[in-house]
């Protein structure tokens, strides 16, 4: 979504990808962002700067944005090309990245709006300096459960039997009852396993966030089950100690962890 719509009257709007502290000159020479016709450049209010474009204000209308939307390679091409340039950045002085498409009219506006946000910028400036974001996925296996059986279909009942044999109901009752069981137990113990996991990583974390978790179909395998899904905002010194807890807790509890990162913390830079 675009911060600021351009109006049909503009020639040019100004794309703004993210907004640092640093008086180094960053080397984004290579870097092209979401457009040919210009450079990326610093725009700087106050002891802020912002990493900004000058794009063709025809391209980010809200009809043609909307038509991106609905073009899938198109839209993940805009949005690898806005994260090269947030993580170009980020490499050299902490950074806090602004959603895919903040437009403006122009630099005056640009300059206007992003220093009236001064303070929450440097807010979250101030806590992910020297951090990074870790993802941490968690999955419990999944054993396909054969389809019980009837008292009618046994292996070995006749194959148009009067009437179930005496007490066969109950016990098909049973086993159902037991697998039934069975299955919510493991999904308890899943669920213990995955507080486990997110109160030990927040002993290494300065902040974190639980995620929404994916079914199987989502995380492209049937035979998994996660149970939690989480990033953590972590200190650069203390990435070699998350890794070793990581491996640590797959040692003590069995679970399938999966450790990703470090990456630019975007989930630790909204309202803070």
């Amino acid at each position: 979504m675009t911060e600021r719509s351009p109006r049909a009257s503009d020639t040019n709007a100004m794309y703004v990808y993210a907004v640092c502290r640093t008086e180094d000159r960053l080397p984004l020479d290579g870097v092209p962002g979401v457009s040919p016709d210009a450079p990326l450049r610093p725009l700087s209010f106050g002891a802020l700067t912002a990493i900004v474009q000058t794009v063709r204000a025809a391209e980010f209308t809200d009809e043609a944005w909307q038509d991106r939307l609905a073009d899938e390679p198109e839209l993940e091409r805009y949005a690898r090309a806005h994260h090269e340039v947030v993580s170009a950045v980020a490499a050299h002085a902490p950074t806090v990245p602004l959603p895919l498409a903040t437009l403006y009219h122009g630099e005056d506006s640009a300059r206007l709006a992003l220093t009236k946000e001064s303070a929450r910028f440097h807010t979250a400036l101030k806590r992910i300096a020297r951090h990074a974001e870790w993802g941490v996925k968690v999955y419990a296996a999944h054993v396909p459960q054969k389809r019980e059986s009837s008292p009618a279909e046994e292996p070995n009942a006749p194959a148009a039997p009067p009437r179930p044999a005496p007490g066969a109901g109950r016990a098909y009752l049973d086993r159902k009852r037991n697998l039934q069981a069975r299955r919510e137990q493991r999904q308890e113990d899943s669920l213990r396993v995955a507080e486990a996991v997110d109160a030990d990583m927040n002993r290494i974390a300065t902040a974190s966030r639980r995620l929404r978790t994916h079914g199987p179909a989502a995380a492209g395998d049937d035979r998994r089950t996660q149970v939690l899904n989480a990033t953590y905002l972590v200190a650069e010194h203390r990435a070699a100690e998350l890794a070793l807890l990581a491996q640590t807790l797959r040692e003590r509890t069995g679970a399938q962890i999966e450790l990703s990162g470090p990456w630019v913390p975007y989930s630790f830079v909204g309202e803070v």
